[in-house]
């Protein structure tokens, strides 16, 4: 099965919409290995990669996470500030030193809320992301556990 390709900020909103996301950035670096944030704590941000390599993965009982994806440039690190209870699904690592755009998550909320327009380009760039995270995850799954479902029966 072939990896989705990205969908990168770029490629999907205006440059209006994208200015104006991007005039709420401010850059953050994380080292090799660091936690970005953890599956079910509070998601009070998002971040869109300048350079390195973001993890994200899922809790796996009795073994280490499981990757899910690999995030690069130009790519949304998060999509649960945007859905209450505004708690993270999945976990994130920095794989690599990670450059990174952060923005305050009720922030950009709010300036969604105050130009409809805005707020849907926003909402339809997450959605698309999260559309493409959710089929990711489902095929991390199979890849994990249908060889034991299928040895068992």
């Amino acid at each position: 099965m072939s990896t989705p390709s990205p969908i990168r900020i770029a490629a999907v909103l205006s440059t209006e919409h994208r200015g104006r996301l991007m005039s709420q950035a401010r850059e953050v670096n994380f080292p090799e290995s660091a936690r970005i944030f953890d599956e079910g704590t509070r998601a009070d941000s998002f971040w869109i990669v300048r350079s390195g390599t973001v993890t994200l993965e899922i809790p796996v009982a009795g073994r280490r996470p499981a990757p899910v994806e690999s995030l690069g440039p130009g790519e949304l690190v998060g999509w649960s500030w945007l859905f209450p209870p505004y708690v993270w699904q999945l976990s994130a690592e920095a794989m690599t030193p990670v450059r990174a755009y952060e923005f305050d998550a009720a922030t950009v909320r709010m300036l969604m809320d105050a130009d409809p327009t805005f707020g849907s380009a926003i909402g339809h760039w997450v959605g698309r992301v999260l559309a493409m995270r959710l089929q990711q995850t489902r095929t991390r799954l199979l890849e994990l556990y249908a060889p034991r479902l299928t040895s068992t029966a």
